[in-house]
């Protein structure tokens, strides 16, 4: 902020009720609770987006307000299907990622839909889904390569899970494998259309991505996204997760689970809290020095 020059002016766009970043810090939110800066908050629904059950679900999940859970009449661009234990859960979040959004919608199952879980573990958790919706989608062939627990094959979508600058690949980036070479011990995959070779001892860096957890989605968007919301999750269940995650969702969001899940997290605000000098260094009447400028 210190070399910004006078003449010019910083704008800083984001929504704070949001999960926090991945890393150390909450800059946005202390920019706000300091009182240096002035904020805008839009809060106004206009019409044109009112008509978007995703807006007007998001608004009042955001206000601690459980969304309408009830079957739309007619088209709508947001559902909720009820499934009340994992066993019945996982094959109908794999009959509307296969079957029932491609063919209403008129969505790849692969490209377009993006299954987000508010956990890794457990049955209706990332790891469980990926293998289950990885065998529905794109059950592999002879030309594959098993390593570090996960199966790997042409057509797979992929997910880096740690920046690499050296191929110019970052932690979150979803790709697709084109190509998987036994003898040369080699993966091709492509990211936004540029091909990308991985080493089989190097796939440690890559996970199948057919569904991921709602943490690791930050910064992105999907044309259609697919939320399981249990109580078997009931530790991760917050209402900014819940809310990060029916947000990622352009055209469609699906949520499968329990109406009590729900509520769960409409009402359940994070009490975890994260420690920070910046909202103390930008108060009024505190003067940063160029030093401690620099270093944040």
């Amino acid at each position: 902020m210190l070399t910004v020059p006078e003449s010019a002016a910083l704008l800083v766009v984001g929504d704070v009720d949001q999960l926090p970043s991945v890393g150390p810090g909450q800059i946005l939110a202390d920019m706000i609770t300091s009182g240096a800066v002035p904020v805008v908050r839009l809060t106004e629904v206009f019409r044109q987006a009112a008509q978007s059950r995703i807006i007007t679900s998001a608004h009042r999940i955001n206000q601690g307000l459980i969304p309408d859970l009830e079957k739309p009449e007619g088209d709508s661009d947001f559902y909720f299907v009820q499934a009340d234990d994992p066993e019945t859960a996982v094959p109908r979040i794999i009959e509307l990622v296969k079957t029932r959004i491609p063919q209403r919608f008129g969505l790849d199952p692969i490209r377009d839909i993006q299954v987000l879980c508010p956990m890794n573990r457990g049955g209706v958790g990332a790891r469980s889904l990926n293998i289950e919706l990885q065998a529905a989608l794109n059950p592999a062939g002879e030309r594959k390569v098993e390593r570090f627990g996960w199966t790997f094959a042409p057509g797979d979508k992929i997910m880096q899970i740690e920046n690499d600058y050296d191929k110019e690949v970052y932690n979150g980036d979803i790709g697709y494998i084109d190509d998987v070479d036994p003898e040369a011990g080699e993966l091709t995959a492509s990211f936004d259309g540029r091909a990308v070779t991985y080493g089989f001892g190097e796939l440690d860096t890559l996970v199948p991505a057919y569904a991921a957890t709602i943490h690791k989605s930050q910064g992105s968007e999907y044309p259609a996204v697919v939320i399981p919301v249990m109580t078997q999750h009931y530790t991760m269940l917050q209402r900014n997760l819940l809310y990060t995650g029916v947000t990622r969702g352009k055209k469609l969001v699906v949520l499968v689970g329990q109406k009590k899940a729900v509520a769960i997290a409409v009402r359940s605000i994070s009490g975890r809290r994260r420690w920070s000098k910046l909202q103390e260094w930008l108060r009024p009447g505190r003067l940063l020095s160029r030093q401690i400028g620099m270093a944040g």
